[in-house]
């Protein structure tokens, strides 16, 4: 076998793949990337295990630099060989993959929805032998097929499958972090040893052969490649050794090695090498006829194969990526035109004919430009926001028209926004600025600019920024710069109003957005949410309360998967509309699963989860939470630990919830995001009430309400109270009261006049304190918040212990008792247990329940005893069928069931729990 093919030492290495293997025949799921410098053996183990996965099915991809504009072309590669499973797809699904491979027409895919089509379609061949994914030099794949990818890693539970990546160290890559990898670095020198003196026999004397290890410093590649640098006296050792060079990457040295061995060839084999480096499939037929059309015909490549450099058969492959990199590099730019004009005239597809073409240009062309707009809305069809952008980028260079140029430009800033790329959109931005825009143009960019540093930090800078192109819009496109206006002030309240600078308040940004054209008596949710937060921070909670509730109403109606959905929920919160908020937010994550339009859906899980932890339901709330950090890693999104922390609290867990606030803080910081810090202060609050640390407490509920904060500072308020009356700071909660009973009276749901009721029992000295206390239990029963509810009978039963009515006492105490650690919060049920004895009643301490479910598995649990289906589960929550059944076995044993039947009398609650307490 020849040396390049030989696998020296790698033992731990070689371990590693065995027990991989070992694990996949068990029915098991491995992920693995192998990171390293290039040439450092990636691929080599790739082969190994490719080599040993005997009964395995084995599908390889290779990632190419000149495929990275194209959407899912790296994806595609995975999937050819299962298309044929595509019609046993879900709907949703099979469209999605069918419109990303552009198999058919339709409305742009959503990269979560395509990556479930790609993570059934590979569960499906599983189903009768494991199949190894081997996906090499990742960093070289197109992002949509990384996203999708990353995906499917990250949701392998249940199938035999093992997806092996590899990727060049360092990476700017973020999609795989967190997944199992293995660093792939250099051989030791006597394994160096071995492969150098296999690879080179005539290398006789040990001083060259020590310099070139020493070279190498343990690069298999290097050790292979170095050699050709010396000449044939020198590997003898009869004359001095080389001169020292500088130290130098591997990467570099070992590409000028090929280079040179390029530059050696005949000119007719070096035309021939800059045809198969610049064709990414390795497809003989095009590349032969590209190469007929070049005047070359098969005698060309034999210089090239019998190098070493090139292996022509069923496809034609570099001897090394790092070959092809340098081959494509060594050609000169007439070279390369001329490749990509032979090349063009071969392609079928149009997008890669456009690029093609694009490549070869040396000047601007108005027809090229608009072939290339048109792929761009293809790219845009088929859900590849990256390759859109590219394509869109490349468009507005080749545009002739400066005009013309520059609206191309702003389109491709708002495609790179898309694709999650601020700063190149930004690049492209300033590029647009210098051309002949018009002013609705000029308008879009400065929009897009300021979404742009929204985009990476929702600090103080964006809203001034968008305030701006507000006002820049509202001459030429009224509905244009109302929407502009609602973000600029979604914007400001992500930064905190503290956080602002002078002249850029909440109030400030509202007043602005007050003066905004309006038309009269709308009901669209734009209008109505705009009026009513103008209305709120710049006249107050009460003028406010009425549009925003029609705003809630008008949502609802509409009942989509929008921005505005979210915000609609954020205002929910802040009214007190517990159904309202709980029917938004379900309604917009069904839709957005249903749609594969989850850009946001992160987001939107999180605030979900908020809901059912307010409510009480600690288990859903653990397991949406669960959910939504999943959908974070995967989507790269900027989602601080919002309910997180705020769960923690609740739960009384004072090291998770420190280490949530240092994470919220630090990552809040250092975007810029008050909003954040401010939520951290309220989980503060909330943890020292259940802990009985009222000072720390009233100091934090102070510091959420320091401001115009949505939600926080009305929640903060009835913190604020509860720490103020347990000091006696009757002035302090006086005070806090009156601000609170405003918003709760203008508010009036049965959530909102509740929890001003209790906060009224605490802080009342007179004959009335009873009553309050009933009032308060019977709103928030009524309204269904649990978590509340339980406060209150602890509220009550505590002043009822104080005020020596002992009997009455340990009937409230006793049930807030059992709702408390019912649901986890276990800091308030502490606190009622220590009252329950000071009544002189003995209380247990309560034992952890051996019905340990997850997260997860009490969600899938939920899901299948409302009768859904596994395919429907698996669909809700973005995972195979196959896992689904897997978590279920696993919950009938833990409940002691067989059947989905059982399930509707199942202790699922029970579990709540020791489920939250995870």
């Amino acid at each position: 076998m020849h040396p390049r093919q030989v696998l020296y030492g790698r033992r731990a290495e070689r371990e590693v793949l065995d027990q991989l293997l070992q694990e996949l025949v068990a029915g098991q799921h491995v992920v693995l990337v192998l990171r390293g410098e290039s040439g450092e053996g990636k691929t080599a183990l790739l082969d190994y295990l490719g080599a040993t996965a005997i009964g395995a099915r084995i599908i390889r991809v290779t990632g190419v630099q000149s495929e990275m504009e194209l959407a899912y072309a790296g994806l595609h590669q995975l999937c050819l060989s299962m298309l044929d499973q595509l019609d046993n797809l879900p709907a949703p699904q099979r469209d999605a993959l069918a419109v990303a491979f552009g198999l058919a027409a339709g409305a742009p895919p959503d990269r979560f929805l395509v990556g479930l089509a790609a993570l059934n379609l590979l569960s499906a061949s599983a189903g009768s032998r494991p199949v190894i994914c081997l996906i090499d030099d990742v960093q070289w794949l197109d992002h949509a097929s990384v996203q999708a990818l990353a995906f499917v890693a990250r949701r392998l539970v249940a199938d035999p499958i093992a997806l092996v990546f590899t990727q060049v160290e360092p990476s700017d890559g973020q999609e795989f972090l967190g997944l199992p990898e293995m660093l792939v670095t250099g051989l030791n020198d006597r394994d160096a040893r071995s492969l150098l003196t296999s690879a080179v026999p005539a290398l006789l004397d040990e001083r060259v052969q020590d310099r070139i290890i020493a070279e190498a410093r343990g690069n298999p590649l290097a050790l292979l490649e170095l050699p050709d640098e010396i000449t044939a006296t020198e590997l003898g050792g009869w004359l001095h050794l080389p001169r020292t060079r500088a130290l130098e990457s591997h990467t570099g040295r070992i590409e000028r090695a090929y280079v040179r061995r390029l530059r050696a060839l005949p000119a007719r084999a070096q035309q021939f090498m800059f045809l198969a480096a610049v064709e990414p499939l390795g497809d003989p037929t095009v590349l032969w006829r590209a190469a007929s059309a070049l005047g070359l015909d098969e005698t060309a490549a034999a210089p090239a194969e019998a190098a070493g450099l090139i292996r022509l058969g069923m496809r034609v492959g570099f001897c090394h990526p790092l070959a092809r990199s340098a081959v494509y590099g060594a050609a000169g730019p007439v070279e390369l035109r001329r490749v990509h004009r032979a090349l063009a005239d071969q392609q079928t597809d149009p997008d890669r004919r456009a690029w093609h073409r694009a490549a070869a240009a040396s000047a601007p062309a108005e027809w090229l430009a608009e072939e290339l707009e048109r792929s761009a809305a293809r790219a845009r069809a088929r859900g590849g926001a990256a390759a859109e952008a590219a394509f869109l980028r490349r468009s507005a260079e080749l545009t002739p028209e400066s005009a013309r140029r520059g609206a191309r430009a702003v389109a491709a800033a708002q495609a790179e926004l898309a694709a999650g790329a601020p700063d190149t959109a930004e690049q492209l931005l300033s590029t647009a600025e210098m051309t002949e825009l018009d002013d609705l143009q000029r308008a879009r960019a400065e929009r897009l600019r300021a979404r742009a540093v929204f985009a990476r930090s929702r600090g103080p800078d964006a809203p001034g920024m968008l305030l701006d192109a507000a006002r820049r819009f509202t001459p030429m496109a009224v509905p244009v710069a109302r929407e502009t206006y609602l973000e600029a002030l979604l914007a400001a309240i992500f930064a905190g109003d503290e956080h602002l600078p002078p002249g850029q308040s909440l109030r400030t940004v509202a007043e602005a957005a007050r003066f905004a054209p309006a038309k009269p008596g709308s009901q669209d949710p734009v209008d109505l949410l705009l009026d009513g937060l103008t209305a709120q921070f710049t006249q107050g909670y009460g003028s406010a309360a009425p549009t925003l509730r029609q705003a809630l109403e008008a949502t609802r109606v509409r009942g989509d998967a929008t921005l505005i959905c979210l915000t609609a929920s954020l205002v929910a919160m802040e009214l007190w509309e517990g159904t309202a908020w709980r029917d938004l937010l379900e309604c917009y994550v069904r839709a957005a699963r249903e749609t594969g339009t989850l850009s946001l859906l992160p987001m939107a899980t999180d605030f979900l989860a908020g809901f059912h932890l307010q409510a009480g339901n600690f288990v859903t709330a653990a397991a949406l939470i669960e959910e939504a950090a999943d959908l974070n890693a995967t989507a790269q999104a900027m989602l601080p630990p919002y309910t997180p922390v705020i769960l923690a609290a609740w739960r009384g867990d004072q090291a998770g919830a420190a280490k949530l606030t240092e994470i919220a803080i630090k990552d809040a910081s250092n975007r810029g995001e008050g909003g954040a810090l401010v939520v951290a202060d309220y989980a503060a609050a909330v943890l020292n009430n259940g802990l009985g640390h009222y000072g720390t407490a009233l100091a934090a509920a102070q510091r959420t309400t320091r401001g115009d904060h949505m939600v926080t500072r009305s929640w903060g308020l009835a913190e604020l109270v509860e720490a103020a009356a347990r000091l006696e700071e009757w002035e302090v909660g006086d005070v806090a009261l009156r601000e609170l009973t405003e918003r709760t009276q203008a508010s009036g749901t049965p959530w909102a006049l509740g929890t001003e009721a209790l906060a009224r029992a605490m802080l009342s000295r007179g004959p009335d304190v009873d009553d309050l206390y009933r009032t308060a239990i019977d709103r928030l029963r009524g309204c269904r918040m649990n978590a509340h509810l339980a406060r209150a009978h602890l509220a009550y039963g505590e002043w009822l212990r104080r005020n020596n009515r002992r009997s009455h006492a340990r009937d409230q105490l006793r049930r807030a008792h059992k709702l408390l650690t019912n649901i986890g919060a276990d800091a308030f049920g502490e606190r009622a247990r220590n009252e329950l004895e000071a009544t002189g009643e003995t209380v247990p301490h309560r034992t952890p329940d051996t019905l340990d479910l997850t997260p997860q598995e009490a969600l899938i649990a939920s899901l299948a005893r409302d009768g859904q289906t596994n395919q429907e589960i698996g669909t809700a929550l973005f995972i195979s069928p196959r896992t689904v059944e897997w978590h279920l076995r696993n919950v009938f044993a833990k409940l002691a069931i067989s059947s989905r039947r059982e399930l509707r009398d199942a202790p699922l609650d029970a579990v709540a729990a020791t489920t939250a307490a995870r």
